[in-house]
């Protein structure tokens, strides 16, 4: 086999469909790799048919050039597919398998990755600890908006399906495993989300709508999800959600007390990250807004769960601070309150298990929440642009129409 078409970033603004070669167990010279991780070999890797994969926000972002992605890199770090190829050290995991790929790349062999801590592994980027797959300096890993991709460590990630019927069936909320239900869910568990919580999501996108959803599943009494697009604010509402529109109402503690009869939550999630902005109509982007809105609308003592992306290297960021990631928090404002902070990429493997029975149980209704909505590979630009644009979707690329 030789052909792989895939999603190539080109410019700010602009992905398109490129022949890539069919993926070998070897990580080879490219846009984003890693030169240290030039020829790395991987025969305890996969090669996967990809059965779907996600456009996330997290991608938005280097398709709006604010990031150092490199011209070229291919994007795409929520997969799931079938295994086709397995490497000479791959022991259980066969030929025939359909499993979920989690987001981070993880060795399963240092210190991080024996802590549960497979976020941070500290052997698959050079640069430091942590990678995915299609995302800028994280290695250089291939992503896997494409039609095949390779995998590494396969026995250690990969979350296998066991029943390939019933998870086709089930295929548009389990594709959801590889990264934004563990993250939102991640985000809900780090803010200490449990049975009679109020809780406020900021940020009604794809991962705000899984933070929710997984907010309902630890039992939180009042989720309340905030954002400036109405369409995405009805979404919430759609499975059950208080919501707060800041475009219309920049009062946020006012407007949590007229839903909760006082102007703060037991705690709260970050999923908007830093591209963040300013609250009220005319409002400008302003980076620290939610990190310091979230600090004053949660109680003393409280939790704050951060799932949302901040990076370290922005080139649309509106100062020089911005620029290398450093905004004006109101730190004082959290220590006086003794609030707890969680970073962070989240650490799928943590999670994949748990929430794939919730699915296969009917319990969880992911897809639901986040309104998945499958479209084909070639389809894969006007899903960026109309993304870009507040769309209420998240957007399941299936490209080998595969899908029902």
């Amino acid at each position: 086999m030789s052909g792989n078409r895939a999603v190539a970033y080109i410019k700010p603004g602009k992905v398109e469909i490129q022949d890539i070669g069919f993926p070998d167990l070897e990580l080879r010279d490219g846009p984003g790799v890693n030169p240290l991780n030039v020829g790395r070999k991987c025969n305890h890797g996969v090669i996967l048919k990809v059965v779907t994969t996600n456009i996330c926000g997290s991608d938005q972002h280097m398709v709006r050039g604010r990031t150092t992605a490199p011209t070229g890199l291919i994007l795409g770090h929520e997969i799931t597919g079938e295994v086709i190829e397995v490497g000479s050290d791959v022991e259980f995991i066969k030929k025939g398998d359909l499993v979920s790929v989690p987001f981070n790349i993880a060795c399963g062999r240092c210190r991080s990755c024996k802590e549960r801590d497979t976020h941070i592994c500290e052997n698959v980027n050079p640069d430091r600890p942590g990678s995915a797959y299609g995302y800028v300096d994280m290695g250089g890993w291939v992503g896997g908006q494409s039609e095949y991709v390779m995998v590494p460590y396969a026995d250690f990630q990969l979350l296998k399906f066991p029943d390939k019927d019933q998870a086709m069936e089930k295929i548009k909320d389990l594709t959801m495993l590889s990264d934004i239900f563990p993250t939102g869910y991640h985000g809900a568990v780090s803010a200490g989300v449990k049975p009679g919580s109020t809780v406020y999501i900021a940020g009604a996108g794809p991962v705000g709508l899984a933070a929710a959803h997984s907010a309902q599943l630890l039992g939180a009494a009042v989720v309340i999800v905030g954002d400036l697009n109405a369409e995405r604010l009805q979404q919430a509402k759609s499975f059950g959600c208080e919501t707060v529109n800041l475009r219309d109402h920049p009062d946020l503690g006012e407007q949590i007390e007229q839903i909760l009869g006082v102007p703060e939550v037991d705690c709260a999630v970050d999923c908007v990250g830093f591209e963040a902005s300013g609250h009220g109509a005319n409002a400008g982007e302003a980076p620290a807004t939610v990190l310091n809105s979230i600090m004053t609308v949660t109680r003393a003592g409280g939790r704050l769960g951060i799932p949302g992306l901040y990076v370290t290297g922005d080139p649309g960021g509106i100062d020089e601070d911005a620029q290398i990631g450093t905004l004006k928090v109101r730190l004082g404002l959290g220590w006086a309150k003794a609030h707890t902070f969680v970073t962070g990429q989240t650490p799928v493997m943590k999670y994949h298990r748990d929430l794939m029975a919730a699915i296969l149980s009917g319990k969880a209704q992911i897809a639901k929440a986040v309104n998945a909505t499958v479209i084909s590979l070639d389809d894969a630009p006007r899903g960026y642009q109309e993304f870009d644009q507040g769309a209420a979707r998240k957007y399941v690329i299936d490209p080998h129409g595969l899908v029902k």
